[in-house]
C-alpha cells in the first residue's frame, strides 16, 4: 500500500523544498568559482564507460525484458483472459512502464534511429491523433491492423504504449474479459510484441561492441559522435538537463500547473494509473545515470557541494513521487496532493537550474549556456 504523508508531515517538507537553494550548504567561499576540469584526459573515457556500461546498456536490457514478460502476459491474457491474467497483464505493463521510465531519458543515440521512441512512446499527442488512430482502428477490426509483424510499417501512432494502454484500459477495454482472441486484445498483443521487438533492437545497437558504445567511451578526433571529451561530457550533461525538463515540461505541467486549470486526462498513462510511476521512474534514471557515472567527481573538489546538492534535489523528488495518489482526477483536485505535485515543480525547476547552472558552469561552459536553447 503507497504510504500516504499527512498533511501536517507534508507542509514542513513542502517548505523546505520551496526553500531548498536557500538551505542547500554554500557551494564555495565568496569570490571564488570551480576550476573546470581537463574534459581530454582519462577521467572522461571512465565517466562514460559507466554511463554506458553500468546504466544505459542494462536500462535497455531490463527494458527488454520487461517489455518481453509483458507480450506473454498479454498473449496469456488474450488466450484466456481470467481475473489472474488480467492482474498479470497489469503487473507486467506497470514494471514495462517503469523499466521504459529510467531509460526514456537518454533521448540520444539509437533510439532516434527509425522513430524508435516515437515507436514506443507517442507522446505528448497533443491533437490526440494516437487516440483518433486507435479508436478507428479498433473501430473497424481490420485483421491485419492486429499482425505483430507488419505493425513496424504502421503509423507510430498506434504503437507503443499509449496504444497499449487505450485497448488495454481505455473506453471499452471491458470487453476483453467476455471472450478469448477478441480483435481488441490481439491488437494490444500485436502492439505488446512490437514494444519487445524494438526493445530488442535498442539492446543490440547499444551491445554490439565497435558500435554506439565504443563511440561513446572513446571520444577522439576520429570518432564521429563525439570528437573530444568536452563534447561527451556536454552530451551527458545534456541528457541530464533535457530529462529533467521533460518531467517537468512534458510530464507534471502538461496536466498540472500553478494556479492554471488542471487537466487531469492528459496525463501520460492516466487510465492505467501509472502516471507516477513513469515520472518516478524518469526520476530514478536521472539520479542513476549522475550518481553511477561518476560525473560530480570531475568537479573542482573545493566545489564537491555542487555534484551533493544535485543528489539532495534527485533524493527528495523521488521521495515524494510515489506518495501521490495514482488517482490524477484526485491528485490535482486535492489539497494535500497539490501540495506534493507543485513540490515537484519547484523542485525540478531548482534541479534543472543546478544541472544547467553550476554543475555546467564547474565544468567549463561558459555563461549563458542553455541546452534548452540548443548552444
Amino acid at each position: 500500500m503507497t504510504r500516504r504523508l499527512s498533511i501536517a508531515r507534508l507542509l514542513p517538507m513542502l517548505a523546505g523544498g520551496l526553500l531548498l537553494s536557500a538551505t542547500l550548504p554554500a557551494l564555495a567561499q565568496e569570490g571564488t568559482a570551480p576550476v573546470p576540469p581537463d574534459l581530454t584526459d582519462e577521467n572522461v573515457v571512465g565517466v562514460m564507460t559507466k554511463a554506458v556500461d553500468e546504466v544505459i546498456r542494462p536500462g535497455y536490457r531490463a527494458f527488454h525484458a520487461s517489455a518481453g514478460a509483458l507480450a506473454e502476459a498479454t498473449d496469456a491474457f488474450c488466450a484466456s483472459p481470467s481475473t489472474e491474467t488480467r492482474q498479470a497483464v497489469d503487473t507486467a505493463f506497470r514494471q514495462a512502464v517503469a523499466d521504459w521510465g529510467r531509460i526514456e531519458i537518454v533521448r540520444i543515440g539509437p533510439v532516434l534511429d527509425d522513430n524508435r521512441f516515437e515507436r514506443i512512446l507517442f507522446y505528448p499527442d497533443r491533437k490526440s491523433t494516437g487516440l483518433k488512430q486507435v479508436q478507428a482502428l479498433l473501430q473497424k477490426q481490420d485483421p491485419a491492423d492486429a499482425d505483430a509483424a507488419t505493425m513496424g510499417t504502421r503509423s507510430v501512432a498506434i504503437q507503443g504504449f499509449g496504444a497499449l494502454e487505450f485497448a488495454l484500459y481505455g473506453t471499452g477495454a471491458d470487453a476483453l474479459m467476455t471472450g478469448p482472441e477478441s480483435f481488441r486484445c490481439r491488437y494490444a498483443a500485436a502492439v505488446a510484441s512490437h514494444i519487445e521487438k524494438t526493445a530488442g533492437q535498442l539492446v543490440a545497437a547499444w551491445d554490439a561492441p565497435d558500435g554506439v558504445q565504443q563511440h561513446w567511451k572513446h571520444p577522439g578526433p576520429q570518432n564521429p559522435v563525439f570528437r573530444t571529451g568536452r563534447e561527451a561530457m556536454t552530451a551527458l550533461l545534456g541528457i541530464l538537463v533535457h530529462g529533467a525538463e521533460a518531467v517537468r515540461d512534458q510530464r507534471i505541467e502538461t496536466f498540472y500547473r500553478h494556479g492554471g486549470i488542471a487537466r487531469p486526462k492528459s496525463a501520460l498513462f492516466w487510465r492505467s494509473g501509472n502516471t507516477w510511476v513513469s515520472i518516478g521512474a524518469n526520476i530514478e534514471g536521472l539520479r542513476a545515470l549522475f550518481d553511477t557515472s561518476g560525473m560530480a567527481g570531475l568537479i573542482d573538489p573545493s566545489f564537491v557541494s555542487i555534484g551533493g546538492n544535485i543528489d539532495f534535489v534527485l533524493k527528495a523528488l523521488a521521495r515524494v513521487t510515489p506518495t501521490i495518489d495514482p488517482d490524477i482526477e484526485k491528485a490535482v483536485s486535492t489539497p494535500e496532493e497539490q501540495q506534493k505535485i507543485a513540490f515537484l515543480l519547484v523542485n525540478s525547476r531548482d534541479l534543472i537550474e543546478r544541472l544547467n547552472g553550476e554543475y555546467g558552469t564547474a565544468m567549463g561552459l561558459g555563461a549563458g549556456f542553455s541546452f534548452a536553447d540548443g548552444d
